[in-house]
């Protein structure tokens, strides 16, 4: 059982499979009960326009590489909802990418908590989560 759990995740991911073992993943690990899955940054923003301030997600995991809004045009829209939360949500970049542009644009971001390297596995998320508490 992690030490921190959120009371609701976003996945946004256009991947299917991916989507499904990282359900599964959060799931098993007890992070959240409630998991909604998006797939494509247009989709996730969608969703969040539509919750009510106490129902946004406190974990967000985003894919780069999506069709329709990728997960950096995301990270642009996001900022603008100026979303107003006691708890600001981390927002965690899931990534294949190897550029180091694509690092280096989520390691400046100011609302992107960080990054992991695909697949996502329990020791690599509890272990981001972990060493980011203080950014939620």
């Amino acid at each position: 059982m992690p030490e921190k759990k959120f009371n609701k995740v976003l996945l946004v991911d256009d991947d299917k499979i991916n989507n499904y073992i990282n359900l599964r993943l959060i799931r098993r690990i007890g992070l959240s009960e409630e998991i909604i899955v998006t797939n494509n940054g247009q989709e996730a923003i969608t969703y969040l326009k539509k919750c009510d301030k106490n129902e946004l997600p406190t974990l967000i995991l985003l894919d780069i590489n999506m069709p329709v809004m990728d997960g950096f045009e995301f990270l642009e829209e996001y900022e603008k909802l100026k979303v107003n939360t006691v708890e600001r949500p981390m927002i965690v970049v899931l990534t294949t990418s190897t550029n180091t542009n694509d690092i280096k644009k989520v390691e400046s971001s100011p609302i992107a908590a960080g990054y992991i390297n695909k697949p996502l596995t329990e020791e690599n998320l509890l272990g981001f989560i972990r060493r980011n508490a203080s950014v939620v």
